[in-house]
């Protein structure tokens, strides 16, 4: 692959602490200013910066691939005006088919700190699009992000690898979803206003949840956190008698001891005429009597049945990630032969162009021996003589073109080049 030379220079959260990273992190203005620096650089021909919280990463076509790892990594340090020897540790560079794989894997999210989560592509189609709107970037560069997209749509499609939940506050929304089937018009309660679950109130919400009631023993947070998720503050010394109306609770206070009882959920349960009711507790220690599952039509999870469920998620879509892992190993020789494709262009011009030099060459001293012949005859000899290189031509350069995306393709085309003497 060497008519691409690819390169990228990166760090991650795989590989750096964030307190560096974070050292390293490019605004899109400084995105802008730097990719224009970069440009100035003869040795980099195209350039596009990927900066998020998890990784800052420079992708370039250069002449020079080991040059162009030392530019990029110098021009990160004398950027951010840190120390090279500070930061080489943490550097990761690739090059050509190293390079493609590792765009593929990012943009599918299989090199996210959460398998499979989508906001990673978004990520990095904005930033070649800002690369693009900036002229940084060509054939090449703009090839192989239009087909990392493609990639990741693929491995999307094709595998289960974004579908199960894995963290506590989606795997929670998991579950309810398998309960209730259709969130919509179903009633929320949150005791406490811890982080967690208000997220998995907002993941609620967002299937179709419509009421919301929050309680907490500070209610000025139950009425902040009420007015966010556009619900109902309660008082908490009244929330035991508001229970039957809420078909999910999370709960998730501070409490030394359990808040919601058996008994209280039996009367409730029993107001409600048995239609089910789903509580998530995920306090520490924990808010409800773990007894509350004993009865008909309730259905409580803790943290650690939730976590449970997340543990197994993430083997499953680690899974899915060995199907993408091979979808992606795929694109990349598709690639790849593309990229080698190129370098048959030129050969096949430069023969073409020999092969109608000697031609015309031939025939002008032909045509100066025969005087006698009209410029209908000269027009004709031409046309005959443009018709049999078209035909010499046209099987070598179709094998061209189809032995240059070979494994052997290089080799091939430099023997072709070599037979010709097209270097010379």
């Amino acid at each position: 692959m060497a008519a691409s030379n690819l390169i990228l220079v990166g760090v991650n959260h795989k590989t750096t602490p964030v307190e560096i990273r974070e050292r390293l992190a490019f605004t899109q203005g400084k995105i802008e200013e730097s990719t224009e620096i970069l440009l100035q650089y003869p040795e980099i021909q195209e350039n596009i910066i990927i900066s998020t919280c998890n990784r800052v990463e420079l992708y370039a076509r250069v002449d020079d691939v080991e040059q162009g790892i030392r530019r990029l990594k110098d021009f990160l340090c004398q950027y951010h005006h840190l120390e090279t020897d500070e930061l080489e540790p943490y550097f990761y560079s690739y090059q050509d088919n190293e390079t493609v794989e590792h765009l593929f894997k990012v943009s599918s999210s299989l090199d996210s700190m959460v398998l499979g989560e989508a906001q990673i592509l978004g990520q990095v189609k904005d930033a070649y699009t800002l690369a693009r709107s900036l002229r940084a970037t060509g054939q090449i560069l703009n090839q192989l992000f239009e087909k990392a997209f493609n990639v990741a749509k693929r491995v999307r499609e094709e595998t289960g690898i974004a579908e199960s939940a894995v963290s506590i506050s989606s795997a929670a929304v998991e579950l309810a979803r398998k309960i209730f089937d259709d969130l919509e018009h179903h009633t929320v309660m949150l005791v406490g206003t811890g982080e967690m679950a208000e997220l998995a109130a907002k993941h609620l919400i967002s299937y179709g949840a419509k009421t919301v009631y929050i309680t907490s023993r500070t209610y000025e947070r139950a009425a902040n956190l009420a007015k966010t998720l556009n619900g109902c503050a309660l008082d908490f010394q009244n929330f035991r008698e508001e229970l039957h109306k809420a078909d999910i609770i999370i709960s998730s206070t501070a409490a030394p001891k359990f808040i919601i009882e058996k008994a209280m959920v039996e009367e409730a349960i029993h107001q409600r005429r048995n239609k089910p009711m789903f509580f998530i507790d995920i306090a520490v220690p924990r808010d409800i009597e773990p007894e509350v599952n004993d009865l008909e039509n309730v259905y409580l999870y803790d943290i650690d049945d939730l976590q449970g469920v997340v543990n197994a998620n993430i083997k499953e879509r680690e899974r899915e990630a060995e199907v993408a892992v091979e979808i992606i190993q795929a694109e990349v020789e598709k690639f790849n032969s593309w990229v080698v494709s190129l370098d048959a262009v030129p050969t096949i011009v430069e023969i073409r162009k020999r092969a109608e030099a000697a031609a015309m060459e031939e025939a002008e001293k032909t045509l100066k021996r025969l005087p006698h012949l009209t410029q209908e005859d000269h027009d004709a000899i031409q046309t005959m003589i443009q018709s049999i290189i078209n035909k010499i031509l046209h099987k070598p350069t179709v094998n061209l073109k189809k032995k240059t995306q070979s494994n052997e393709g290089h080799t091939y085309l430099k023997a072709i080049r070599e037979l010709f003497h097209l270097d010379d």
